[in-house]
């Protein structure tokens, strides 16, 4: 099954609701940077250039982004203003087709992992634990049989928050005490994973400061304690991170991907917010797909990302 069928009317109305006010933000910012103007000049692009920054898109990929366009407006010689919202959606289109990963299986599995371990990382407060109960029900939804890991030990809250969560989807929490061994506790889960055929490992982890050196070791212990059990494991390591806080994501993703190999984001909180330009400045800068945006507080506002419905949602359909 392809990715675009997960699209249902309901879900693109969710998206749409929910990047509702980044849209609103930026092209009321166009209009305004475009007004009097016939045609695109060094004027309109330079505040074009400070719009797209202040919507958190980031400066080096706003930079190739204007750049795309000037040179579109130095090759037809003459662009009207009233033609660079299209422009624009193309350019950006462009650019998440670039980084897009074909292939992503979402809340399908790969065949060949069994169990397919995912070690979730990100720093408190960025909405993981309920990132990853969400993620339990898609994929149990699905079908699969799902196993969490209550690896976030320095926390009893965060123990806690996973055991609802847990309750909620009703699924298995494999956990210890507070203050225990946070690789103990992700060994005991995948081993329990193969012991009782389950499908799907979700193993969260501690979210202290991203520029500590102890929890990014500490990370490295726990995917080599789950290497012994399955040599490959974890399949995915998904960086987790806040969308309303425009460029500390930025940093943060920084930190994380130089720290561990992290081969999935997922962008929250993105309905509260008009910094929906950091979806396109994270996959652009850092090459790593975006694979779930969270749109929502309910059970299924945690979607796959489609790049196209992303730039439909914020652009309106192509005409």
């Amino acid at each position: 099954m392809g990715i675009f069928s997960f699209f249902s009317k309901e879900k693109k109305e969710t998206l749409d609701k929910g990047l509702e006010k980044t849209k609103e933000s930026v092209f009321s910012k166009i209009a305004r940077a475009v007004a009097g103007k016939s045609k695109v000049d060094d004027d309109v692009l330079d505040n074009l250039e400070e719009i797209l920054i202040t919507s958190d898109v980031g400066v080096e990929t706003t930079l190739r982004i204007i750049k795309r366009i000037e040179e579109r407006v130095a090759r037809d010689k003459y662009v009207g203003t009233s033609e660079l919202q299209n422009i624009l959606r193309e350019e950006i289109a462009s650019l998440l087709a670039e980084n897009h990963k074909e292939g992503v299986e979402g809340f399908e599995l790969p065949a060949n992992k069994k169990p397919h371990v995912i070690m979730v990382v990100g720093v408190n407060g960025v909405g993981k634990t309920t990132t990853i109960g969400k993620l339990a029900f898609q994929f149990k939804k699905a079908g699969n049989k799902v196993v969490l890991g209550a690896a976030d030990t320095f926390r009893a809250a965060a123990i806690e928050q996973l055991d609802i969560w847990g309750d909620r989807v009703g699924v298995p929490v494999i956990k210890q005490k507070m203050g225990s061994d946070p690789a103990s506790v992700a060994y005991d889960t995948v081993s329990s994973a193969v012991a009782t055929g389950a499908d799907v490992v979700i193993i969260d982890t501690a979210g202290r400061l991203h520029n500590k050196v102890n929890l990014m070791n500490e990370l490295s212990k726990i995917r080599k304690v789950m290497s012994r059990v399955i040599p490959d494991a974890p399949h995915e390591v998904l960086l987790v991170l806040d969308g309303s806080t425009g460029q500390n994501a930025f940093e943060q993703a920084k930190q994380f991907t130089a720290a561990t190999d992290v081969n999935a984001l997922a962008i929250t909180k993105l309905d509260g917010t008009a910094k929906g330009g950091v979806v396109i400045g994270i996959s652009d800068q850092f090459k790593t797909p975006v694979k779930y945006i969270g749109l929502g507080e309910g059970m299924e506002d945690l979607q796959l990302f489609d790049n196209r419905e992303f730039v439909d949602s914020l652009f309106g359909e192509e005409k």
